[in-house]
């Protein structure tokens, strides 16, 4: 029979250059619904503001079972690791389908054992080549989530606040702590499956059910020249895998992904003299001084995270900028701290083409979905 993957024509050339062979593509799901007591239950918590407990637990176990469905059909196939893997979420009505999607790989020759372990990864064949490259063996997909909501009480302890203008504590405090709780998740089950290192991670933030989901996977793997220190507190980056690659062939090794969070208000009065300088030309100072201050804040707060783990640098900073409503703003900073550490070193002189370029989409579906399926 043939294979049927995912895998692109590049990825297929570096996962060769590795000893790797294409299997099928796997798909794992799970469908779940909400009912009427846990969107009672989750609706109570958000009047407080922060993480809504039930709501990552039911979307973490969603995720989960979807994962581990799709680990066994690898299994099933002969699979000695599956790479490119996914975890999303689709809305049918009132349920939510978790799914889990990758490519099988093996080795040539590979015999699998039912009790073998089958690794995975999210990142995709080239990504792959990059990080075995680097001497990093992939272990496992891990993923940290947490569910939230700003809250009504979050929502009149800043709008009290918002009466003048400059940061908002309550908010920065609960969103900073929000975001970390991923970080935190991901880290731990990077250390319970026997990594080092959780590479290539993707952050995301969506929203789903009147509340705000930040989702963080990567690829729990394991390199055998680290310090042991880092069995305990695995390093953490969100650097893409090409670009690990060259911090490692200048010398450098990602050691923790840092993010910043800083919350500002306009206030009343200057929202009121936003609105009138929007009526004529020029520079709304307020909002460039406001805005301007939120970042300030959110990098120092990331240059504070990299000095606490020992960094040298971090690159990769990004800064993003989300409207709260009503006059409120978040400003998220995040990049990857890296330190000099020269005994770890990359295999090949140089980066194959075949590892850096990057695929183009060939399928586009402009047509509206009710016209395409009444065909």
């Amino acid at each position: 029979m043939p294979i049927i993957t995912g895998l692109s024509g590049n990825e297929l050339y570096c996962l060769r250059e590795k000893g790797f062979e294409p299997g099928n593509l796997v798909v794992g799901n799970s469908v779940f619904a909400l009912g009427v007591v846990g969107s009672v239950a989750s609706s109570l918590k958000t009047i407080g503001g922060g993480e809504v407990h039930e709501m990552t637990h039911i979307i973490r176990e969603g995720r989960q079972l979807s994962y581990m469905r799709m680990v066994e059909e690898a299994r099933r196939h002969g699979g000695e690791g599956v790479t490119g893997v996914t975890s999303q979420l689709i809305f049918h009505d009132t349920n939510i389908e978790y799914l889990s999607i990758g490519s099988t790989i093996h080795h040539k020759g590979y015999k699998p054992h039912a009790d073998d372990h089958v690794f995975s990864t999210s990142a995709n064949g080239q990504e792959l080549y990059c990080q075995l490259d680097c001497g990093f063996n992939p272990v496992q997909f891990v993923f940290g989530n947490v569910a939230y909501s700003i809250g009504v009480g979050g929502g009149v302890m800043g709008a009290l606040r918002s009466l003048k203008s400059g940061e908002v504590i309550e908010y920065s405090n609960m969103l900073n702590k929000t975001r970390h709780l991923a970080l935190e998740r991901i880290t731990a089950e990077a250390r319970e499956a026997g990594a080092n290192a959780v590479l290539g991670i993707q952050t995301t933030i969506s929203s789903l059910i009147g509340i705000q989901e930040m989702l963080m996977i990567g690829t729990a793997s394991h390199h055998p020249g680290l310090p042991a220190e880092y069995m305990e507190a695995p390093i953490t980056s969100d650097l893409t895998n090409e670009e690990m690659w060259n911090v490692i062939h200048a010398g450098y090794v990602p050691v923790k992904l840092v993010l910043g969070v800083s919350v500002f208000s306009v206030g009343f009065a200057g929202g009121v003299k936003a609105m009138l300088k929007s009526f004529v030309r020029g520079e709304v100072k307020e909002l460039t001084y406001l805005i301007y201050q939120a970042r300030i804040k959110a990098l120092s707060m990331i240059e504070e995270d990299a000095a606490g783990c020992g960094a040298e640098d971090v690159v990769g900073v990004k800064t993003y900028v989300y409207d709260l409503g009503g006059g409120v703003i978040e400003l998220l900073a995040i990049g990857t701290a890296i330190k000099k550490m020269p005994s770890i070193k990359q295999q090949s002189p140089s980066l194959i083409p075949q590892a850096i370029i990057k695929d183009v989409e060939t399928f586009s579906n402009l047509a509206p979905y009710f016209a395409a399926s009444q065909m």
